[in-house]
């Protein structure tokens, strides 16, 4: 299979997922600026999944231009990571609409744990097939927001049971970690 081809069906996935998570705005009954309260909670959520759906199509993006070619494994690996997005939907729609509650939240965080667990072993997979020597290996170094991130998300499920509030603020913060511009890997696809 061609890169092209993975990154495009991988970029469809990704914009089914937005517009599933969109369609779970409903629109309110009334026609004041109060009838759209209630929606709060459902809009923080998307939105806050919004930029994750974002951080991970633009790593994405850079990871596959990053590699000379797909294998099977890379194919799986792909799928594995596109299966935890997919839920996104699920549990932002679950979570705003129940106000942050500990379950939704926790099981929010579990989404988030497993995608990026998923994230994780895609890029080792394109990693073993580019070489530990390779620029690819290089440009990805120790990545400590690869490492934090799954150790956040598991205090920020743990949290859930007791400070809803501070799980969601854990995975701002993780958002806000990966939205700082990481050029490492996009300076390999430049070069």
């Amino acid at each position: 299979m061609e890169k092209n081809r993975l990154e495009a069906f991988s970029d469809g996935v990704l914009a089914i997922i937005i517009t599933i998570m969109v369609l779970e705005l409903k629109v309110p009954h009334g026609s004041e600026l109060a009838a759209l309260q209630p929606l709060l909670p459902v809009f923080l959520t998307y939105l806050l999944s919004f930029v994750y759906v974002g951080i991970y199509w633009n790593n994405h993006h850079h990871l596959i231009k990053a590699a000379h070619k797909v294998n099977g494994a890379m194919m799986w690996a792909n799928l594995h990571l596109l299966f935890w997005l997919s839920l996104f939907p699920f549990v932002t729609g679950w979570m705003g609409e129940n106000h942050f509650q500990p379950v939704p939240t926790a099981l929010y965080g579990a989404v988030m744990l497993l995608a990026a667990i998923a994230y994780y072993i895609l890029q080792s997979v394109i990693i073993a097939q580019e070489g530990r020597d390779s620029k690819l290996a290089a440009s990805i170094g120790r990545d400590y927001k690869g490492k934090a991130s799954p150790l956040l998300y598991a205090v920020a499920i743990a949290a859930s049971f007791f400070q809803p509030w501070l799980a969601g603020g854990i995975y701002v913060l993780v958002a806000f970690m990966w939205l700082i511009p990481d050029r490492r890997i996009a300076r390999v696809v430049e070069e």
